[in-house]
């Protein structure tokens, strides 16, 4: 019997057309919240709102 890890699907790397949720700049960070959904944050924003996003258990790439 083997065990087999899952892992979720790989995302699509960021570009310059994704834009900051908070503010329309360039997103740098892709949170993933463990609730399902998506919010991108500008790294002044990701800045911002880090110390919430880690409470919640926010996937952050």
């Amino acid at each position: 019997m083997s065990d087999t890890a899952t892992t979720a699907p790989a995302k699509a790397p960021l570009t310059a057309a994704d834009r900051c949720d908070r503010c329309g700049a360039a997103a740098k960070v892709r949170a993933t919240l463990p609730a399902g959904g998506e919010l991108l944050f500008c790294g002044h924003h990701y800045n911002a709102h880090e110390a919430r996003l880690v409470e919640m258990g926010a996937i952050v790439e």
